[in-house]
């Protein structure tokens, strides 16, 4: 049995459950921990009172999954990737291991649908992601201009002249300022997302009564971002790397790090 420990943000947990059951593959003969108990990891998620492992929630158990990993080389993943350049992630052999743990469970694939019903979401490659997470994240990563994200937008409006931009943040200012840009080609889901005037703290702090609720959402419009066919991320992190994993790959995917932007 591997045992998950960890008590930050959801893609923080998620990022380690994923790095420690690859290391379990590593270290033991290629192969799978019969059971992961993740009781210990998604606290802040759990509903007052519970103290079950609520992964099931979110995604489809492992055992109900017909992934077979049969690979039989190192593959090489850790947590902090998250700070890495995504194109120089290993995706082919990574990704079987996301398909296998963390397959939308039928409750999110439900919330998928209900949101792409619900902002008409058909073409996903007419859709460029404008993605920022702000607020706290500041402490731990550089966080681009808002400019900065609107020039690179823009290079990609010249060349799509019908592209939609789906806007999505928790910080409120950035919103605004996308919607002031593009205000009649571009969405944002605004009912299925938190977000506050920019300051170091998280909504998940601000607002934690809501966790369970509004993680279910932000897990499943992760998925439908990794969907779309062009993605800017304004900063680096958990959140942007699960963007990629659920892509499967980082091609027309720009991203800022300490080191400047993605190419």
């Amino acid at each position: 049995m591997l045992k998950v420990i960890h008590d930050h943000g959801f893609f923080s947990n998620s990022s380690v459950r994923l790095h420690q059951i690859i290391q379990y593959f590593n270290n033991n003969n290629f192969t799978l921990p019969e059971t992961v108990d993740s009781s210990q990891s998604y606290l802040k998620y759990k509903e007052s009172g519970n103290d079950d492992d609520i992964t099931f929630d979110y995604f489809t158990h492992y055992h109900e999954s017909n992934i077979q990993i049969t690979s039989d080389i190192i593959v090489d993943y850790d947590e902090n990737y998250q700070y890495n350049d995504y194109k120089t992630l290993d995706h082919k052999n990574i990704c079987p291991f996301v398909k296998k743990y963390f397959t939308p469970s039928i409750p999110i694939q439900e919330k998928i649908v209900e949101i792409e019903n619900k902002y008409k979401i058909i073409d996903y490659n007419n859709i460029c992601v404008l993605f920022y997470r702000g607020n706290d994240k500041i402490i731990e990563s550089p966080l681009c201009d808002y400019e900065d994200i609107i020039q690179r937008a823009n290079d990609i409006l010249r060349e799509n002249t019908g592209i939609q931009f789906l806007i999505q943040s928790d910080e409120t200012e950035f919103i605004e300022k996308m919607q002031q840009t593009f205000p009649s080609n571009s969405f944002c889901f605004n009912d299925e997302i938190r977000h506050m005037n920019k300051r170091k703290d998280s909504v998940d702090s601000v607002f934690a009564d809501k966790n369970h609720y509004f993680s279910k959402y932000y897990l499943a419009i992760t998925i439908i971002m990794s969907k779309c066919k062009y993605v800017i991320c304004g900063s680096t992190g958990n959140c942007s790397i699960w963007i990629s994993l659920y892509r499967e790959n980082a091609s027309n995917f720009l991203q800022y790090m300490k080191s400047g932007w993605s190419t």
